[in-house]
């Protein structure tokens, strides 16, 4: 059977806007940075990927959070929300938690960091954002400017982990249709990928290495990899 090109088109760029839950391109996202003045901590050809979700650290680096292991790695989570779920549902023991600070955009203390939670602001795999400044000052005019109340880390992290199920159901409702374009995408872009991928990053890694696929933005790869990786 014939594949309609336009036809193909149009569900993927209305997929895309679904997945990531605006039709903003990815400049105008509050979260985002370009590459070059983003910090990646971690090491390896998937180092600009959340280890937990596979989403492209840059893009929603001003939700980014870090932490170490009880083996020495360190990880660089995309939101808060992936911190919880390492934690407490994968049980990965985690210490020195970071966060970015959304001002100078390095990473601080998450401890000592005063959180703005449920601002105007889009939040990151959650439908309550969580934004972190160095100074309660900064949290405050971030505060009058888009709303929401300030928050320690353990409140934020409370806040994050009584949300979990909710925004879990969430999550699973875009991974649910962006896995279907996923495969319209393959399927009109790549090549025939005869691998198994145990996670989103690995396939990731995969299709960037061997140029597996063409017309690729961070947005269509994420889709692809998580078809590839549930399949």
């Amino acid at each position: 059977m014939k594949i309609n090109k336009k036809i193909v088109f149009t569900l993927i760029a209305s997929a895309l806007i679904t997945i990531t839950g605006c039709a903003h391109k990815t400049k105008s996202m509050y979260q985002s940075v370009k590459k070059q003045d983003a910090i990646l901590l971690q090491s390896g050809d998937q180092k600009q990927y959340c280890p937990v979700c596979g989403m492209n650290l840059p893009m929603f680096y001003k939700t980014n959070h870090s932490a170490t292991t009880d083996k020495g790695e360190v990880r660089q989570y995309c939101s808060m929300h992936c911190v919880v779920d390492d934690k407490e549902h994968n049980h990965t023991p985690l210490s020195n938690i970071k966060v970015v600070d959304s001002n100078s955009l390095k990473f601080i203390d998450a401890k000592s960091a005063i959180y703005v939670v449920g601002s105007s602001k889009k939040g990151t795999m959650s439908m309550i954002s969580k934004y972190a400044f160095a100074t309660k000052d900064d949290a405050i005019r971030f505060q009058k400017l888009n709303n929401g109340t300030i928050m320690s880390y353990q409140e934020a992290y409370a806040v994050a982990k009584g949300d979990f199920d909710k925004d879990n159901k969430m999550i699973a409702n875009k991974k649910g249709k962006a896995k279907f374009m996923g495969k319209i995408i393959y399927m009109t872009k790549c090549n025939k990928i005869d691998k198994n991928f145990k996670s989103v990053n690995e396939a990731k890694s995969y299709i960037k290495t061997h140029k597996s696929c063409t017309d690729m933005n961070e947005k269509k790869l994420q889709a692809v990899s998580l078809y590839l990786s549930d399949k």
